[in-house]
């Protein structure tokens, strides 16, 4: 039995993993060989916290956990009370562009705002009225007004003003039109105008193509675009903070979208985006605010097309030269997540199996001897060196456990033996083929 598992993590657990994905909650239940990592982690977010800001790249090939740990990340952040979101870089979203696909990653980015008390995102309403619970309070105390009063509408221009001057003080770029969207919130919230409330949320997650449009229902100048979408991400994080919470964590996943963009021209402006970033952060030009980025080694390493071929950004990112086998340096902005041993995985096989155990109420005939014959078959099957990855053999054990919890009389010894290795990995042979613009 695992430690305070929730019935709800052990349904996501099994469910994502037999799945190909993560799971967004529980994965602390099934964490092996990280301690390392996670230690490192915290000192990061320790000095996020007390005003810093970082970056970080967790590079590793394919299958390899980067998914798995920027979701270990999240579970860490929320217990230290960050704001935490995930979104992956896809082909129709990045960090640069002209043609709207930088305003989508900053909406995927706001509708996957997490928070202790929702964790699988979501959450950016439930801020909202946090803090305008918070600024109704405030107006309250400032003016003596009794609570039981505060909501009248005679009192709506003091909270309106309270809410314009609290935003005016920590927002830069947008700060006015930011203010006039949350007042436009706090309306709908007061007056229980749905339409207005949720087209105030809209605005603010960016879903508003054009100023028009904004303009008429909200009565604002301006739109997020792919010019101020980062503009405005700055703003929530000193939102955030002003609310009471540690900071604001951004995990990015999928970061190879970029190394495969076609032109150079656009890999290159993204890269430099990236480096914006990088810049502002460890300069101490913004405040609480904490980037991850996940991607292979070749989205980091290649000259051509990688984050290497960006001088600025591989004079910044270049691993450590002391670092070696048994002396890594968790310190830099690279950490690079080393496949896990066999060790390693047969202890995670069994918490597996103690999260299966426990969903399915049950107690699979499954020993140690079984789960070590099980990694000897996988490990020694053709292919196995060269494509095997943890997702894989992740994903075989589930399967095989889910047979067995129907099928009690199946012998195990031949479904492990009717294991076959696929090569999993993304295709990317064709890139270095496609012309350069």
């Amino acid at each position: 039995m695992i430690e305070n598992l929730k019935p709800r993590e052990a349904t996501a657990i099994v469910n994502s993993l037999l799945g190909g994905v993560v799971p967004k909650i529980g994965v602390q239940h099934i964490t092996v060989g990280r301690s390392d990592e996670v230690t490192a982690f915290i000192d990061a977010l320790n000095d996020v916290k007390n005003g810093h800001s970082i970056v970080k790249f967790w590079i590793g090939d394919f299958g390899c956990g980067k998914s798995f740990m920027l979701h270990l990340l999240v579970t860490v952040a929320l217990k230290q009370k960050f704001v935490v979101a995930n979104a992956d870089f896809t082909p129709d979203n990045r960090l640069y562009s002209n043609d709207g696909k930088a305003v989508v990653l900053y909406t995927a980015i706001m509708d996957n705002l997490a928070i202790q008390t929702k964790p699988e995102g979501g959450a950016l309403p439930s801020l909202l009225e946090k803090w305008i619970e918070q600024i109704i309070q405030a107006t309250a105390q400032e003016n003596g007004i009794p609570m039981t009063e505060i909501r009248d509408d005679r009192h709506l221009p003091l909270i309106q003003d309270n809410i314009m001057k609290t935003i005016n003080e920590f927002t830069d770029a947008g700060g006015f039109d930011f203010g006039l969207v949350v007042v436009k919130y706090y309306e709908g919230y007061i007056k229980g105008d749905e339409i207005l409330r949720r087209n105030a949320l809209r605005w603010l997650k960016g879903e508003y193509r054009t100023k028009t449009e904004a303009r008429q229902d909200l009565g604002v100048r301006e739109v997020i675009n792919d010019i101020n979408y980062y503009d405005m991400l700055k703003n929530f994080a000193r939102l955030f903070v002003s609310m009471g919470y540690s900071g604001f964590m951004v995990n990015l996943d999928e970061a190879i979208n970029l190394y495969k963009i076609s032109t150079s021209v656009m890999r290159e402006k993204n890269y430099e985006k990236i480096l914006t970033i990088y810049n502002d952060c460890l300069q101490g030009k913004i405040s609480n605010l904490f980037f991850n980025f996940a991607g292979t080694r070749e989205f980091l390493e290649n000259e051509r097309r990688g984050l290497f071929s960006y001088q600025a950004l591989k004079s910044r990112l270049e691993t450590n030269k002391f670092e070696m086998a048994g002396r890594r340096d968790f310190a830099q902005p690279v950490i690079r997540l080393m496949p896990l041993d066999h060790t390693e995985i047969f202890v995670l096989l069994k918490k597996l199996l103690a999260v299966f155990n426990f969903n399915y109420k049950t107690e699979l005939n499954v020993s140690d001897e079984d789960i070590h014959l099980f990694m000897e078959e996988m490990f020694n099957k053709p292919g196995a060196n060269e494509f095997l990855t943890p997702r894989e053999v992740i994903r075989d054990f589930l399967s095989i456990l889910s047979l067995l919890r129907q099928n009690p009389n199946l012998d195990k010894k031949k479904l492990f033996g009717d294991i076959e290795i696929r090569d999993e990995r993304p295709s990317e042979v064709s890139l270095d083929s496609i012309e350069e613009l």
